[in-house]
């Protein structure tokens, strides 16, 4: 019995070890950005991470935080390079 025990832990510990680390749980980059987000929502980002975060992912529409709104009223965009590609 005990044997067996053993067995099937030691067998569950090395398929959790193929399991990335992202995939396990509510941790990973996933919970960092919602992190990141939350402190967005409530006045700005707080770290570096969470500036690097939310440049690459966005803030959630709607966030009212100057950092947010910054980011958001870019002025260039792929349709503006387009649309001036177009007209000349």
């Amino acid at each position: 019995m005990r044997l067996l025990i053993v067995v099937v832990a030691s067998g569950l510990g090395a398929v959790l070890a193929l399991v990335p680390a992202t995939a396990r749980g509510a941790g990973g980059e996933a919970g960092e950005l919602e992190h990141a987000r939350a402190n967005a929502r409530a006045g700005g980002p707080t770290n570096w991470r969470d500036v690097e975060l939310l440049d690459r992912w966005g803030c959630l529409s709607g966030t009212k935080s100057v950092f947010c709104e910054q980011r958001n009223n870019r002025s260039w965009s792929h349709s503006d390079h387009r649309r001036q590609r177009q007209q000349n």
